[in-house]
């Protein structure tokens, strides 16, 4: 789809500019700071993971990044161009690419996608040769005439995949990509994604619910309550927990919770409906639980940290879908 292929992630010169910056960025609605003074930077190239419980501030931040929000305070660059004094620069450079389903389901992929490349004010042969590269890069050029509506949701997502860069994007923000498609299907957009960044050198900046997603990421940006809490490659991560994770679920967690901090020393975090021990020996401590609790244990396991057990030790929420959180992040309202 990229007509010349940008340098890729591994060729990249360690000064390099930072394809979006980010310094003490803010957001306040009213009395409520949404956004608390973030800081980080991508490196072209990079797929970079956006997670964080809903509220987090996360959609507050992509919207300011992408110029549908003006921060209170900080600045912010994407792709060597400030959000606020640059904004048409800023648009220009980046794709993105909704979780609501954006098409005109009236027309063909093949208009679609010339729609969208004379918004953007691609020259018709240009844009001629990009619109055929993407529908063949997804696998819809045999049916580029029929309806939009006529389409599965994997090929929907396909095509705003290959709308978003008929503009041949330096950026590309993906939220929550494969939200409602089939294994098959997320599996086909996942390839395609790796595709784009391993050929053209294309930085994409995602939000995903999965955690095997988030497990393909270069690295990981967690936040919540309006702060990036972490930062760092997904191993990094699991392995700043250490050890083993025990996860407990018991006839009261709360008298469970308070056994395993006076009789064993543990502290113990109650995430969900189960209680969560980070643990250099699980394996040792484990037989000696089931033994010596008093609180009745209902279901037990043993694991090595995973991303979910991180985020649940720094949220203390466990990562799930749970739908658009503040009203007032535009980027989930883009009409929204």
């Amino acid at each position: 789809m990229l007509t010349e292929p940008r340098k890729s992630l591994g060729e990249r010169a360690p000064a390099e500019a930072a394809a979006i910056s980010v310094e003490n960025l803010s957001r306040r609605f009213g009395k409520l700071e949404a956004v608390k003074g973030v800081s980080f930077a991508v490196h072209p190239g990079e797929i970079f993971g956006f997670l964080g419980p809903n509220g987090a501030g996360k959609s507050t931040t992509i919207s300011m990044l992408t110029t549908l929000l003006t921060p209170s305070g900080g600045r912010a660059e994407v792709a060597g161009h400030d959000v606020v004094r640059e904004r048409n620069q800023v648009r220009q450079a980046i794709g993105i690419i909704f979780q609501e389903q954006a098409l005109d389901l009236r027309l063909s992929a093949l208009d679609n996608l010339w729609l969208h490349a004379i918004l953007y004010g691609v020259p018709t042969a240009r844009a001629a040769q990009r619109i055929e590269q993407g529908l063949r890069a997804v696998d819809l050029w045999d049916r580029r005439k029929e309806p939009v509506s006529r389409y599965s949701g994997g090929m929907k997502r396909r095509l705003e995949m290959a709308r978003g860069l008929i503009h041949t994007p330096q950026v590309l923000f993906l939220d929550e990509p494969t939200v409602g498609l089939d294994p098959q299907s997320r599996y086909a957009m996942w390839d395609y994604i790796q595709r784009l960044r391993q050929e053209f050198g294309l930085t994409i900046f995602m939000t995903t619910h999965y955690m095997d997603e988030a497990e393909a990421c270069d690295r990981i940006a967690i936040m919540d309550k309006g702060s990036v809490i972490a930062l760092d490659s997904p191993a990094a991560l699991k392995a700043s927990l250490g050890g083993d994770v025990i996860s407990l679920k018991t006839e009261h967690n709360g008298l469970a919770l308070a056994e395993l901090r006076e009789r064993f020393g543990l502290e113990a975090k109650l995430a969900e409906d189960q209680l969560r021990l980070e643990v250099k020996d699980g394996g040792e401590l484990l037989p000696r639980l089931l033994r010596e609790l008093q609180v009745k244990i209902l279901r037990v396991s043993l694991n090595q940290p995973t991303l979910d057990d991180v985020f649940v030790s720094l949220t203390g929420r466990e990562m799930r879908d749970e739908g658009p959180a503040d009203p007032r992040a535009m980027w989930m309202r883009r009409g929204r």
